[in-house]
């Protein structure tokens, strides 16, 4: 089999970086080198003429990752022609839906990756890129009363307690329950 081009090869890094940061969103990290390549489509003998090592390949997943997080936000936000407070309650309303919950390889990395970023040292890419992406979610969640860090941790927990509970009415009531406790209080009519 003959040498791919460079091009081809930056492709095949992009592909496994892409797939690596959906797998461990919807695995963990743990998820091995092998069987990363092969839902790459490439062999598992390609990896190490790509990456020095499974780290390197996380870091890049993971900040990869942060930055769809970052996209999706700034999305959500033209979406709204700027409306913050518009565009934080879809945020809110998407993020606590059953559709989030039943599929976390495409969802949150900060939800997603907590466990696995919560065993890495801060010296790695991984980690400071998730740590990165959690002070960005939280300003972007921010209210002129308060600065975004219960509204992240409400979301944060009531995910995590969705998808823990899938199978159970719990699982959606846990959403709904969240949703409705980072809703606006309704305005009284006069």
């Amino acid at each position: 089999m003959g040498r791919v081009s460079h091009a081809q090869a930056q492709a095949n890094r992009q592909r496994v970086v892409e797939r690596a940061s959906q797998l461990f969103r919807e695995q963990g990290t743990g998820v091995s080198v092998a069987d990363l390549m092969k839902a790459a489509g490439l062999t598992h003998g390609g990896f190490y003429k790509q990456f020095a090592s499974k780290e390197a390949l996380i870091d890049e997943a993971v900040i990869h990752a942060v930055g769809e997080l970052a996209e999706h936000h700034a999305t959500t936000l033209q979406e709204h022609e700027g409306h913050r407070v518009e565009a934080q309650q879809a945020l809110i309303d998407g993020y606590l839906s059953v559709r989030h919950r039943d599929n976390p390889a495409s969802g949150c990395p900060v939800a997603a990756l907590a466990t696995d970023m919560a065993r890495h040292s801060g010296d790695h890419g991984a980690h400071r890129a998730y740590t990165d992406g959690v002070q960005d979610f939280t300003r972007w969640l921010a209210t002129d009363d308060e600065d975004g860090i219960a509204r992240l941790c409400t979301m944060l927990g009531a995910l995590l307690l969705a998808r823990a509970t899938k199978d159970s009415p719990l699982s959606e009531q846990v959403l709904s329950a969240a949703r409705t406790a980072l809703s606006p209080a309704p305005q009284p009519h006069c």
